[in-house]
């Protein structure tokens, strides 16, 4: 990975890269941030939402005290391939910004948008290789990336100790973005959207016997709360499979990363707990 631009922050270091994938086919950006000292240190991934790249976790959510004070490196990547020759679309939903974490198997997204296998498989896999890691992590995200983090924690639990999300896309298989981004990266087969949709995927066990709790927090005044978000879809898949999900709605917050900065140092700490046991 090539390093673009570095600065130091809360006594860590925090680098921006770039690298050419073997599983999209296209350049890579990320943030990494890595606290004082020699490590190694678990790894805490986060996942970005719909329009975002790297550069918004990374200068807005504020994590990087909280990370240097548990000692967890940060990884950021971008929400989806970018460039020429990759297939997009005038609308914000869907295409570049907004990859889904799914591996796409329609035309003409499936040469490129494989975000499921990227972030699972090459991301890791490169981070372990190059940073003092103690090849442990978990994993995080808001809205469209919180849809990300946990369908990917519950997809492959072995990868991850610990999930948690900001105002997840809870059930996509009903909601419109959901439905819209499903239907073009993997076709009509609702069965397949199934296996991406976290509430579904609690619903049927796949966090049984390996999260021992799931944070979510959720803004109670975010506009996408009732139409795209459903959380309580989230809450009554897990009391139906008996799995521990602790859903805080918190009056007064939005959808923004203002939301995101006032919680964040909770979401650390609850991953650091997990990631140090």
């Amino acid at each position: 990975m090539e390093t673009t631009k570095t600065h130091v922050v809360h006594g860590g270091t925090l680098r921006y890269l770039k690298h050419d994938s073997a599983t999209t086919g296209t350049p890579m950006t990320l943030s990494v941030f890595v606290p004082a000292g020699e490590g190694p240190f678990p790894v805490l991934i986060w996942l970005s939402g719909l329009t975002c790249t790297e550069d918004n976790f990374t200068t807005k959510a504020g994590a990087y005290k909280a990370a240097a004070q548990h000692g967890v490196i940060i990884v950021a990547p971008d929400t989806s391939p970018r460039g020429e020759g990759v297939a997009d679309d005038a609308a914000y939903d869907l295409g570049q910004g907004a990859g889904f974490y799914v591996d796409a198997t329609q035309a003409p997204w499936a040469p490129h948008f494989r975000m499921e296998s990227y972030v699972t498989d090459e991301l890791i896999a490169l981070i372990d290789a190059e940073f003092p890691t103690t090849k442990t992590r978990s994993i995080f995200g808001h809205s469209m990336g919180g849809h990300g983090a946990l369908t990917l924690a519950l997809r492959h639990p072995e990868l991850f100790q610990s999930v948690s999300a900001f105002a997840p896309i809870s059930s996509p298989t009903r909601c419109a973005w959901g439905e819209k981004a499903f239907s073009a990266y993997l076709g009509e087969d609702r069965a397949e959207w199934a296996r991406h949709d976290a509430a579904l995927l609690i619903e049927n066990g796949a966090a049984a016997g390996v999260f021992d709790d799931i944070l979510v927090d959720q803004g109670a005044a975010d506009p996408f709360l009732v139409e795209q978000l459903k959380p309580e879809l989230l809450v009554a898949a897990a009391k139906a499979a008996g799995q521990r999900l602790t859903l805080r709605m918190q009056p007064g917050y939005d959808h923004s990363y203002f939301f995101m900065a006032s919680f964040v140092d909770d979401h650390v700490a609850f991953h650091a707990t997990r990631l140090k046991a």
